[in-house]
């Protein structure tokens, strides 16, 4: 399956960050899903994120994965507690700590669509 096929990636793509919510228990869901895993339901539906959220946890990654990524090291990753309600992991921009109140903005980091989160 191609990757940019994804409600996710196309969102993205439109400057747009996605999640998931399902239809019968209203879980808010991140990733591309199948099924609820709060409560099995198959009714999820992709909805369009505010892009604010509360930072849960900051990490700074020096030993990049990748010939790609090296260049770029380090480099922050946070976990955000978007206001709809799920948990996102996402590229940061320095010194954001936790507790911080954050926006989404896309961007194209070795040559990947992404999301990286700014202080408001």
């Amino acid at each position: 399956m191609d990757s940019t096929a994804s409600p996710f990636a196309q969102g993205l793509a439109a400057g747009v960050l996605r999640y998931q919510r399902c239809g019968a228990c209203g879980q808010a869901l991140t990733g591309q899903r199948f099924a609820c895993t709060t409560c099995g339901s198959v009714q999820l539906a992709w909805c369009d994120a505010a892009g604010t959220g509360t930072v849960y946890a900051v990490s700074t990654v020096h030993r990049a994965p990748s010939d790609a990524w090296r260049a770029l090291a380090p480099y922050t990753l946070v976990l955000v507690d978007l206001d709809e309600g799920p948990r996102v992991m996402a590229h940061g921009t320095p010194g954001l700590a936790i507790g911080m109140r954050v926006v989404a903005q896309p961007v194209v980091l070795a040559e990947q669509a992404l999301v990286r989160f700014v202080a408001c």
